[in-house]
């Protein structure tokens, strides 16, 4: 069965649904004439002005139900219109599984200008082909492929083909069953029709779409149903509806008359009874298992693991396949087998052990529909063994891996089974529970005791069940080395947190079915600043949890909420502070509600002596959320996301910068050295490593360490990126020449680059290339496009270092006219009038106006050197703390409120330290800022 009791493969090369099938069958096509009970599509000649302008001028579909056989027939005309068009449709591929029945063709023919070319004159006009199309997907079908390279057509030319394929299984016992997809808005056809006949009052037939008007008739002593296609637009639902909400363009025809008659067809296939041969192998392996317990459960856990350990997964249909599993005996000789036959195994093992069970059939993807289907078999894709054990049912799954004991009650997310038994059964809802053992459970400690804000080490052990796992123990086993790293990457990346790693183990557990991952590295400090200290977002759960829940339309109101399906994790996450946590607080929520959206999460907390750990196990329950409770549920999820588990630095917590100093004498920073030193020594690719700890040494003042590595990098791969950060180090460090050879090198590379022509020409006015710097400029300005405000800023800020006051203020004047609110304009142009000395009145007024704009911290700053200027100190004071409480690092603003401070001659212990602080992380701040007329007389 695997995935195979229906699919719809065989429509998409225009077959139709090809069913299960034995009969006498060839394995080359036949040229036939159309069968009479076919009902002819009309002439494309008489189809509608503009028919077929997407190419389909006819897509008909008809079944024929009658004696046990299925007869399926296909018309398809397609107006060749384009040249690509060609390419697609010059190749006709007409598969069938001959096991199951003929390819039946009656036409391939071009039809051009009226006239039509007959392609079935050749003696051989197809080449037979055997694809296994879903041998990646380890399924050998038997299906054959009938191909035609069509000769000599055109664009403009019209290519019909119409063939059939027929099909009867004994297994069904004379039972018929057919499904066909129908064409829905917004596809467009010439002239589309679904026609279904048949024969009696067994059969019955549904759609499970909204259709209009068919026709119901009796022709020759049949029933015909005819659909005319394309369907209308289907109603919209919700894309979180559960699955039977929502129209499934899909008519279906059945002979069985209830699901009791399917289960009684179905269960002769898994009768057990002496198929494990006394003496045979896999009688020993039954004698293992009883050997070495007694326990049920303990039994039924060694002999589930036995099916999926030692058999692997291929889905057999030859031979009848689809619906007969291989036997036992066979299954443990060849050590492969699909659903049928790991489920007949695993049947075979529990029976011989005495633990009661059945086999029982589902749907993985459409569970959810089986309800509202016609009993089929073909309503299946699916079989499983469920067990009772005490009264508790167990689903097994033989096709599934890394089973154990602690799993047997986990619950497939199915919705419905149908149990197979000799007197018949009804569809059964699944009482899904959670998973005894996470999938995924993570704990990752991260060591932030040298202080927020710098790179952080951390170690973490992941340990991965399921399909994962294997790919894991593949990884571990059999990929290079490199292959594997990346894996291991990727993984943290998407389940932690992006890092640099220096240790990358994998290792496999079988007793557990579990891969046990281990691995250490660097990762960023992830802190931010709101109101006015630093909070690091502990939570890694509740923000993940997805809710829409949108049911504005009148029509949705009453359609409740699938969540998502039924899955375990556990999350645990130990941050190691700084000063052993002293000051620091936990804000949000310690304890969750029972449920938000349908996931459970159960926390605990922990903060002692400046470790702060959380456990989360989250379990997703899959339950349906009902119209009347929406509100609500979004309310408590809504809430919890707004009280996501933080951890809050305290208010007076040092600055970045005395931070990194300490940090530094207390030799904090020597372990996260170590460590960039390995992760380069084993990189592959040395450029991205050498990136990384550049902005590390950076960031951490050592501006000689990080030029050494941008350096190499830009040896091996140069970038702007790296041009960039390295002029910038050579500035602060007053190497001059090297600052400007940097930035035309990054010009260079990509003379369309905004932070590009920012830096050459910034150093290019610094540096005695003003004119070239502003002839860069005016050309950027004259192209305008999304750049050109920001070249006038620099424009403006370049003519007012040469003391062109007046041009300068004009250009942004100018500028602003076409952008009268914007709030960087604004800025920029109080700031020249501030460090110019000039217009202060209206400077203030610009000021003022760009913060209420949100400009922030930049225009707050920007204020406080008007009033510098104006000598209005107390004014200029508190600007600059509002700044710097938004912008700590902001080395201009600390270097203005160290002058204001020293203007206003009062002492205060934060001149010094702001001062320092300036001067640490811009070193040519005194200069900078003496072109503006603020100068210090403390140095």
């Amino acid at each position: 069965m695997g995935n195979t009791f229906n699919t719809f493969a065989g429509l998409a090369a225009g077959i139709g649904l090809a069913l299960p099938a034995t009969a006498s069958a060839g394995t080359k096509p036949l040229i036939q004439p159309t069968p009479e009970w076919v009902a002819a599509a009309p002439a494309i000649a008489s189809l509608p002005r503009g028919a077929g302008d997407t190419g389909l001028l006819i897509f008909d579909q008809q079944q024929r139900l009658d004696n046990g056989e299925v007869w399926s027939y296909i018309d398809r005309a397609t107006r060749i219109t384009s040249e690509a068009m060609l390419t697609q449709a010059g190749t006709i591929n007409l598969q069938w599984q001959p096991e199951g029945g003929d390819l039946i063709v009656h036409t391939v023919a071009i039809v051009r200008d009226g006239k039509t070319i007959d392609l079935l004159a050749d003696p051989e006009p197809f080449t037979i082909l055997r694809r296994e199309r879903g041998l990646e997907q380890l399924m050998i079908d038997g299906v054959l492929t009938a191909t035609m390279a069509v000769k000599g057509l055109q664009v403009d030319d019209v290519l019909r083909v119409t063939f059939s394929t027929t099909h009867s299984d004994p297994v069904l016992k004379g039972g018929m069953q057919s499904s066909a997809l129908l064409l829905s808005d917004p596809a467009r056809a010439g002239f589309a029709r679904e026609r279904l006949l048949w024969k009696g009052d067994k059969v019955r037939w549904k759609a499970l779409a909204d259709i209009k008007a068919p026709k119901l008739a009796m022709v020759d002593g049949f029933h015909e149903l005819t659909v005319i296609l394309p369907l209308a637009k289907q109603p919209d639902t919700p894309a979180d509806a559960p699955l039977r909400y929502r129209p499934l363009p899909l008519l279906e025809a059945s002979s069985f008359a209830d699901w009791q008659e399917v289960s009684k067809v179905m269960a002769p296939l898994y009768r057990t009874a002496g198929t494990i041969p006394p003496g045979s192998p896999l009688a020993r392996e039954v004698a293992r298992i009883k050997a070495a317990t007694t326990d049920p459960r303990t039994r039924t856990a060694m002999a589930l693991q036995t099916v999926q350990s030692e058999v692997r997964y291929l889905f057999n249909g030859l031979n009848n396949g689809n619906y007969v599993p291989q036997t036992p005996e066979k299954t443990w000789t060849v050590r492969y087998g699909d659903c049928k036959a790991k489920t007949m195994l695993l049947l075979a093992l529990l029976s011989e052990l005495g633990i009661t069970a059945e086999p029982v059939l589902a749907h993985i993807q459409i569970g959810d529909y089986l309800p509202k289907r016609l009993p089929s078999a073909g309503a299946f894709n699916h079989i499983l063994v469920r067990a009772t054990i005490g009264g508790q049912s167990l689903f097994l799954d033989g096709t599934a891996t890394g089973a154990r004991l602690a799993d047997l009650d986990d619950t497939p997310n199915f919705r419905f089974v149908l149990p197979v038994r000799s007197e018949g059964a009804t569809l059964e809802p699944i009482v899904t529970r959670a998973n005894a053992r996470a999938i995924i459970e993570v704990d990752d400690r991260i060591d932030q005791t040298a202080g927020i804000g710098i790179v952080a080490p951390f170690s973490a052990t992941l340990m991965i069940r399921g399909g994962l796992a294997d790919t894991m123990k593949a990884a571990a086993a059999q990929v290079s080395t490199d292959k594997k790293n990346e894996i291991v990457d990727r993984l943290v990346g998407e389940l932690l947190h992006p890092a640099l790693l220096t240790q990358r183990d994998i290792d496999y557990d079988p007793a557990t079915a579990t891969a046990v991952l281990r691995v250490a590295g660097l990762v960023d400090g992830d802190w931010a600043r709101e109101d006015q200290r630093y909070e690091w977002t502990l939570d890694r759960s509740v923000n993940k949890i997805g809710f829409d829940g949108n049911r504005a339309r009148s029509e949705w109101r009453d359609i409740p909420v699938a969540t998502t399906g039924i899955l375990t994790g556990a999350i645990r996450v130990t941050v190691s502070l700084p000063d052993r946590g002293k000051g620091f607080e936990l804000e949000g929520d310690k304890v969750l509600p029972s449920l938000l959206a349908g996931t459970r999460i159960t926390r605990s907390v922990t903060n002692t002596d400046g470790i702060v750990t959380l456990n989360d196990r989250i379990e997703e329950t899959a339950v349906e959320i009902a119209p009347a409770d929406l509100a609500a549920v979004k309310a408590r999820l809504t809430q919890a996301k707004s009280r996501l588990l933080k951890i809050v630095a305290p208010r007076d917590y040092p600055r970045r910068w005395q931070v990194i100093t300490a940090a530094q004498k207390s030799g904090r920073l020597q372990p996260i050295e170590a460590a960039y030193a390995q992760i380069i020594a084993a990189a592959p690719e040395k450029p991205p490593a050498y990136l990384s700890r550049a902005k590390f040494r950076t960031n951490v003042f050592d501006r000689k360490g990080a030029i050494a590595d941008l350096d190499k990098v830009i040896a091996e791969r140069p970038s702007i990126e790296a041009y960039r950060g390295r002029a910038g180090l050579h500035y602060d460090l007053r190497q001059d020449a090297k600052a400007l050879a940097d930035a035309k090198a990054a010009y260079a590379l990509d003379p369309g680059s905004e932070e590009a022509v920012t830096i050459l020409t910034s150093q290019q006015a610094d540096q005695g290339e003003r004119d070239a710097a502003l002839t860069l400029l005016d050309e950027r300005i004259a192209a305008g496009g999304d750049q050109k405000v920001t070249m006038q800023q620099i424009k403006a800020e370049i003519l007012a270092r040469g003391g062109n006051a007046d041009d300068a203020i004009a250009l942004l004047s100018a500028a602003m006219t076409t952008k009268p609110g914007d709030g960087g304009l604004l800025n920029s142009r109080c700031w020249l009038k501030g460090t110019l000395g000039v217009q202060l009145d209206t400077a203030l007024k610009d000021c003022t106006r760009a913060i209420e704009l949100g400009r922030g911290a930049q225009a707050l700053d920007s204020r406080a050197m008007v009033y510098f200027k104006l000598q209005r100190w107390d004014d200029a004071l508190a600007d600059l703390d509002a700044a710097l409480d938004a912008r700590p690092e902001q080395a201009g603003s600390l270097f203005l409120r160290a002058a204001v401070l020293e203007k206003r001659g009062t002492a205060d212990p934060r001149q010094a330290v702001d001062l320092a602080g300036a001067r640490l992380l811009s070193p040519r701040i005194d200069e900078e800022y003496a072109r503006y007329g603020v100068k210090l007389a403390s140095r």
